[in-house]
């Protein structure tokens, strides 16, 4: 439907009315969904579904469609977009637009959940406006929030209930956290969750390309891909767009250019049915030409609508637009017509992000300023109802940055609010610029010292602590000598303590102490959190009797000011001050002091209490009571939208690498792979577990090991991890001399960030012991005295670290314990090895007490690797039935870990396979989908293709299958499992 004014474009139809190419992608999407029925008659359905395609190939117009038949069916189907406002993204903003939708549609259902979940109502879109000076309120619980509206969708289903998320590459993470727990939990009823982006979106670091590739993993979830439209597609599409025809020297162009993208097409096509006028080759340039069809008062709507963003209030246009009512509307309706807007509720949208995009940017410079500055004060009034955030991104393209500086410190302490640390990060850091911009010429009065910290905080609890520290030590060192002692004071604190979490090889304890006492005398907020930061980092350094001092002191001053987050974190550092008692009492006193964090809402405490209690369980070989711990820290975390603040991230990966000690690698690597996109030293961090588990299946991970080195200054648990798989890598390698650097590298890195006799030492000296051993029965002459010379010095190394720590029982866990008794066998092993040879007895101890000490630890394949040896011992010694007892053991790891050079090394000492009866081999249901694809002569690229997995991911289950079936090929696997009756 066009105006009178504009009847020439009547050829061109304003959109298809039947879906053209996407016949096979639209039947397959129903039948996930839950459309087609099974042959019992019940309904199949998916979780979700990732719908992926470049911007304009057609996502929406399926989706369109789908809604139709789905709601012929009875389904309700609820839209929520994702919007690209920049530095306005407020958290959860898809979940508002859903919830206004259930709201108008179904108010009992909406207020049925709300009174179940009262964090609910943070989500009315009359709610998220900007709140009066002083009223922002206290952070809403995420798991009230996520499981309100897990709740609400049930509560909504009826026969069946789609969730649409659009435009998920503008998501903010909040949102991308909330569809992660809504796409890992199953429904009550038929509810089902479609998720859309664009594919050329998600570029090498855009946040949701890891966050798809573990939607992708999760069970019930599908993904679908939209290429562009073949050639004829194109050609119906052309005809159904115009359908008085176009000539053919014009339909060949919009098919040439086009490129299959359906938007494109479309918008060629009405560029060619215009009189006389044909489209430059430039998108923006076929966009604008909607534009150039509008009158005035169109133009300046959609000019307006264009400076607001996608969407725009009818409100917002009236204040800003300068239009009076009638021309408003007549405005409105053409720019409706002619498809530039479509309204949407009460408000209106660009049909499209690039038309809006390019309306913006065709304006001139002093248009949007003006455009800008009108909607500024709009939202300054109290007519209009916005954001901070929306506030804050006016004001500052207005040039007003007296407004978008306090708009802006408004915006991120309401993210902070709701959990997004990444949004207030963005906030923090555009007021700190608006700070220091010398254009900004008002006297507006901002404590320059709490805005910097209260980003460093941002940045610490979205796992950015090194750049916090960065950012304090450039704001202490440009603090003015006559700058508020007070503003020094917190930001020594502050950096103070991120130095200890950070392994700086600054001393933290200086910094804090000089805090102290620059802190304002008396009972004040400064001075409270600078004592609780002191007595913090005296913990961290073992002076308990000075942190009991400064805590109780920090404890009294915040419990008489009411600051009961702060409290909460000095009874979790006084806990750990009195710590000298039994590890009973420890453990109940830190119970208590999370309970005590829990109820007074103090996140940080919490997670800090679960992790401590995680680490002592750990420390002492408590295994399941540890996962218990770190779960729940893990767990709050993810809710309160912090999963990688200290303590959060911290408990994933000691937890990741408790899994892989106990032998669970499949789950240790999806709790890595759950992890999202960390910081990048977050990535390297958990990056060792998986190259751990392919190194121990048999995949060569030498090429990727290197990249690790770049955050060795910044973290030592990546140190002693990835130098032990340089070290192994190395001596696979036949390179003792790299074996050698790299446990050398390790050692200087560590030194300098710990001391030189780190405990970590003992481990990596065995490491490197146990890559040489493996070269000594082929090394002669002057190699061979290298080698023994090498190993006594590393055995020496350890004896140091283990001579220093007398009188430290408390130390030496079942770990350490393990780890040192490796040392002396392994040393031993390679004497043995190069021919200078202990007695069989000692060597016989050595592995006996090896195996019962890491058998204590509770490491599953260490213990493997450590009976693979001692298998060789005994049968050095004769006792060859006891050492058939051992490799039988070491044959039934292996081949539940699919470590294949387990397996070799049996073969090397003559423990020849056995084969496997029909039924006697265990396949997990992905091995079992994939050895049937293998049977069917897929290769790995296919198998990876049609299951949506890497190809190196096949690669290690194929693997895996082999160990387990005793196969050597891939050929004789298939034989073996057709006899065994294994492909079902």
């Amino acid at each position: 439907m066009v105006s009178a004014g504009h009847d020439m474009m009547a050829v061109v139809a304003t959109h298809t009315s039947t879906l053209v190419g996407r016949d096979g992608e639209l039947t397959e999407l129903l039948s996930w969904l839950g459309e087609s029925p099974d042959t019992d008659g019940s309904r199949r359905a998916v979780t979700g579904v990732l719908l992926a395609g470049d911007a304009g190939v057609g996502k929406t117009r399926l989706l369109g469609e789908a809604r139709e038949r789905l709601a012929l069916d009875g389904w309700r189907v609820v839209v929520g977009h994702c919007l690209d406002l920049g530095d306005t993204a407020l958290p959860y903003l898809p979940f508002s637009e859903v919830l206004g939708q259930l709201a108008a549609e179904q108010p009992d259902a909406v207020a049925v959940v709300a009174g179940r979940h009262p964090a609910l109502a943070r989500l009315q879109p009359g709610r998220r406006v900007l709140a009066a000076e002083g009223s922002e309120g206290p952070g809403v619980d995420r798991s009230d929030l996520f499981e309100a509206v897990r709740g609400l969708l049930e509560e909504a289903a009826g026969d069946g209930l789609l969730l649409v998320v659009e435009d998920a590459h503008w998501a903010d993470r909040s949102t991308r956290d909330l569809l992660t727990f809504l796409l890992t939990r199953r429904f009550a009823g038929p509810v089902a969750v479609v998720v859309s982006y664009r594919a050329d979106d998600l570029h090498r670091r855009h946040p949701l390309r890891t966050q798809v590739a573990e939607w992708a993993r999760l069970p019930g979830v599908r993904r679908m891909t939209l290429g562009p439209l073949a050639e004829d597609a194109v050609r119906l599409l052309i005809a159904e767009l115009a359908p008085q025809g176009l000539g053919t020297a014009e339909t060949h162009d919009i098919v040439d250019r086009a490129e299959g993208n359906a938007f494109f097409v479309e918008e060629l096509t009405s560029a060619a049915a215009g009189p006389g006028r044909w489209v430059p080759a430039d998108l923006a340039d076929v966009l604008l030409v909607r534009l150039d069809r509008l009158d005035d008062h169109a133009r300046q709507v959609v000019r307006t609508a264009s400076v607001a963003g996608r969407k725009v209030s009818h409100e917002l246009l009236a204040a800003v637009s300068g239009l009076e009512g009638p021309a408003l509307d007549e405005g409105l309706r053409q720019a409706v017509e002619m498809n530039v807007l479509v309204p949407d509720g009460d408000r209106y949208a660009f049909r499209h992000a690039l038309l809006g995009e390019a309306v913006y940017d065709d304006l001139l410079p002093g248009e949007r300023v003006g455009l800008h500055d009108r909607f500024a004060a709009a939202l300054s009034g109290t007519a209009v109802a916005g954001t901070a955030a929306e506030l804050a991104r006016h004001a500052r393209l207005a040039h007003d940055l007296e407004t978008a500086l306090l708009a802006s410190i408004r915006a991120g302490h309401d993210a902070v609010a709701v959990g997004g640390p990444d949004e207030a990060v963005h906030h923090f850091e555009q007021a700190l610029a608006l700070v220091a911009d010398p254009r900004r010429r008002g006297d507006t009065a901002v404590d320059r010292a709490a805005l910097v910290v209260a980003l460093a905080e941002a940045l610490t609890s979205s796992g950015r602590p090194h750049k916090a520290v960065a950012l304090l030590t450039e704001e202490l060192a440009r603090l003015p000598a006559d700058a508020p002692d007070a503003w020094r004071s917190r930001m020594l604190s502050a950096r103070g303590y991120l130095l200890l979490i950070t392994e700086s090889e600054e001393e933290p304890s200086d910094l804090t102490a000089e805090a102290v006492r620059l802190a304002p005398e008396g009972d004040n907020a400064v001075r409270a959190r600078a004592l609780a930061t002191h007595a913090r980092v005296l913990v961290g350094y073992h002076r308990f009797e000075e942190a009991e001092e400064v805590g109780l002191e920090g404890l009294t001053m915040a419990e008489r000011l009411q600051l009961t987050d702060l409290a909460s974190d000095l009874v979790l550092t006084l806990t750990q001050a009195r710590q000298t008692g039994p590890r009973a009492g420890l453990r109940e006193a830190l119970g208590e002091a999370v309970d005590a964090a829990r109820r007074s809402g103090s996140v940080t405490a919490e997670l800090r209490g679960h992790y401590l209690l995680g680490r002592s369980f750990q420390d002492h070989g408590e295994w399941d009571q540890a996962e218990t711990a770190y779960r729940r820290a893990i767990d709050r975390a993810v809710e309160a939208g912090l999963p990688y603040a200290p303590f959060a991230f911290e408990s994933r990966w000691f937890l990741a690498f408790q899994l892989v000690v106990r032998g669970e690698w499949d789950a240790a690597l999806d709790l890595v792979a759950a992890a999202g996109d960390p910081p990048p030293i977050g990535r390297d961090m958990l990056a060792v577990f998986p190259l751990q588990v392919e190194l121990a299946r048999g995949l060569d991970v030498g090429d990727r090991l290197p990249s690790l080195r770049r955050h060795w200054a910044d973290e030592g648990l990546i140190v002693i991890h990835s130098s032990a798989l340089e070290m192994r890598v190395a001596g696979r390698r036949g390179d003792a001399e790299g074996v050698l650097t790299s446990y050398d590298d390790a050692v200087a890195i560590l030194s300098r960030l710990w001391h030189p006799w780190f405990g970590a030492r003992i481990r990596l000296a065995a490491v490197a012991l146990d890559a040489l051993a493996e070269l000594a029965p082929e090394a002669t002459g002057e190699r061979r005295t290298w080698l023994l010379a090498t190993a006594d010095r590393l055995h020496a190394d350890g004896h140091v670290v283990l001579d220093r720590s007398q009188g430290q029982a408390s130390f030496w866990g079942p770990e350490g314990q393990a780890w040192a008794e490796r040392l002396d066998a392994e040393h031993l092993r390679l004497r043995w090895l190069a021919g200078d040879p202990p007695s069989l007895a000692d060597l016989l101890g050595a592995w006996r007490r090896t195996e019962a000490l890491t058998e204590a630890f509770g490491d599953v394949h260490e213990l493997a690797r450590v009976r693979a040896v001692l298998a060789g011992v005994l049968r050095a010694t004769g006792d060859v039935a006891a050492a058939r007892e051992v490799a039988a053991a070491v044959r039934e790891t292996a081949l539940a870990l699919g470590a294949t050079p387990l397996l070799e090394q049996l073969g090397d000492l003559g423990e020849a396979r056995e084969r496997h009866g029909p039924g006697s081999v265990v396949l997990t249901p992905r091995e079992q989908e994939i050895l049937a694809l293998v049977a069917a002569g897929r290769t790995n690229g296919e198998i990876g293709k049609q299951l949506f997995i890497s190809t190196k991911t096949v690669s290690v289950h194929v693997s895996n299958i082999l160990g387990k079936l005793g196969a050597a090929s891939r050929t004789e696997a298939a034989a073996i499992a057709r006899r065994d009756g294994l492909l079902g």
